[in-house]
């Protein structure tokens, strides 16, 4: 009874770390590059601040749908990336589940293609003036 208890446990973590999140981060070239801010601090905006501001990069996050991140998780990462730019908020501009790959089974005569797909982000960093 333990061996099966330990062995669904470890099926569970297995699954649970398929799920995954990359991330990339850009600073713009010819803009002021501030200092590293906190994390918990970067808002997640989705339109443009009515406050003036200066957009010093892009992040962008590509995160697996099947199975899919937490949006906490998420959230985290887009936070870190804004703030190693010296973020004080990221704008999201493009919010999608798209394809990101194929997957080809079968033999060559009567090969199908599937689709695979992933969750894609891209937000711009910006520094309040």
């Amino acid at each position: 009874m333990p061996l099966r208890h330990l062995a669904s446990v470890l099926l569970a973590l297995v699954l649970s770390a398929c799920a995954s999140i990359d991330a990339t981060s850009t600073q713009y070239v010819g803009v002021a590059h501030p200092a590293p801010t906190d994390p918990a601090s970067v808002q997640i905006l989705r339109e443009e601040p009515k406050k003036p501001f200066d957009r010093i990069g892009e992040v962008k996050i590509d995160a697996s749908t099947d199975p899919a991140p937490g949006v906490t998780e998420v959230e985290d990462k887009l936070r870190t990336e804004a703030a190693k730019l010296g973020a004080d908020a990221i704008v999201i501009v493009y919010d999608r589940i798209q394809p990101v790959g194929a997957y080809v089974s079968g033999p060559y005569w009567a090969a199908t293609v599937q689709d695979i797909e992933g969750h894609r982000l891209i937000g711009i960093a910006i520094k309040y003036r």
